[in-house]
């Protein structure tokens, strides 16, 4: 007889964001599949879910089609980060591209409702700030960058075309900036980069004169977000901003790494990546209105809880 736990998959379950989706989906009593090649995902980030009964593992690359029974589907599964995201570039889109499809069709055989974990990437380098769900974005469809901006632009509009011609319960998300525990060490991303090399007593690196601007979330929060999109009617579809809209230079960022390390690092400035964008915040007054969500976890307490899992890590 089949469990009464709702089956969710997770793809991309073993990544930063992934394992503590399947986390969350464990606490809430539910059947967790989690699909991931392990390209950037880590089997240490899943280690302590892997006695639960009701946690599976999966190997499987999403540009392959995949045949199981769930009631829900969450497709996380995607390079992120510009050093790994560019490492290889055609699989980076296929990913994007084919593992849409797949996670669609999938979807569309069970009817089941599905989550695309979309990205603030889409909006490029913006020149509306902040950046609201109805801009449509200031993208080089030929820069170094665009194998993820234009991935995940197309895997939105495969997404709401499934939902048009099928009638498909579609969930989409623009994840801005996010960080915390599990984020991988040599992602390339600001908040890892910084914190990692405060702790070794390197020189920070800062790219362009540090005047550029994010918004940082921690993922407790985003999360959070996700589960309660997931549980809003089918009608309600997104892109939906998930995000903080607190915002900070990467110069103040540095700093503040500097000081909760206890740091010496000097701050050491390179030249701005191609395309790299200047400012980055989100609109989340939808996300306010629909899921009655906003961060609570503000950007001091989320950097110390980060650097404890660092420590921990560079000390193993």
């Amino acid at each position: 007889m089949r469990s009464f736990r709702k089956r969710v998959l997770v793809t991309g379950g073993a990544g930063f964001l992934g394992s503590h989706l399947c986390e969350r989906l464990l606490a809430a009593d539910c059947e967790v599949l989690c699909v991931d090649n392990f390209f950037t995902g880590s089997r240490d980030n899943i280690v302590h879910l892997m006695g639960n009964p009701y946690f599976e593992v999966i190997r499987h690359d999403v540009t392959f089609p995949l045949y199981l029974e769930v009631d829900a589907i969450y497709n996380l599964a995607c390079p992120a980060s510009p050093v790994h995201y560019q490492h290889d570039p055609v699989q980076t889109t296929k990913t994007s591209v084919h593992g849409a499809i797949n996670m669609l069709g999938l979807a569309k055989r069970l009817r089941a409702p599905i989550l695309q974990a979309s990205t603030s990437e889409i909006y490029g380098d913006p020149s509306v700030h902040p950046q609201p769900e109805e801009y449509w974005g200031n993208v080089n469809t030929i820069g170094p960058r665009a194998c993820y901006d234009e991935g995940k632009r197309c895997a939105e509009t495969l997404f709401f075309d499934y939902k048009r011609q099928f009638d498909l319960p579609i969930k989409v998300v623009r994840i801005f900036n996010t960080y915390g525990p599990r984020m991988h060490p040599n992602d390339g991303r600001v908040v890892s980069n910084f914190i990692v090399q405060a702790l070794k007593g390197e020189p920070i690196t800062l790219y362009g004169d540090g005047s550029q601007t994010r918004s940082f979330c921690f993922v407790d929060d985003l999360i959070e977000g996700f589960l309660r999109f997931m549980d809003t009617p089918p009608e309600v579809t997104g892109p939906l901003n998930l995000g903080n809209p607190g915002e900070f230079t990467i110069a103040e960022l540095a700093e503040k790494v500097i000081r909760l390390t206890g740091s010496r690092s000097e701050l050491v400035y390179l030249p701005l990546p191609q395309d790299d964008p200047k400012q980055r915040r989100p609109d989340i007054t939808k996300a306010r209105n629909l899921l009655d969500w906003e961060p609570t976890i503000q950007l001091e307490e989320g950097l110390e809880r980060t650097i404890a899992y660092f420590r921990r890590l560079l000390d193993a």
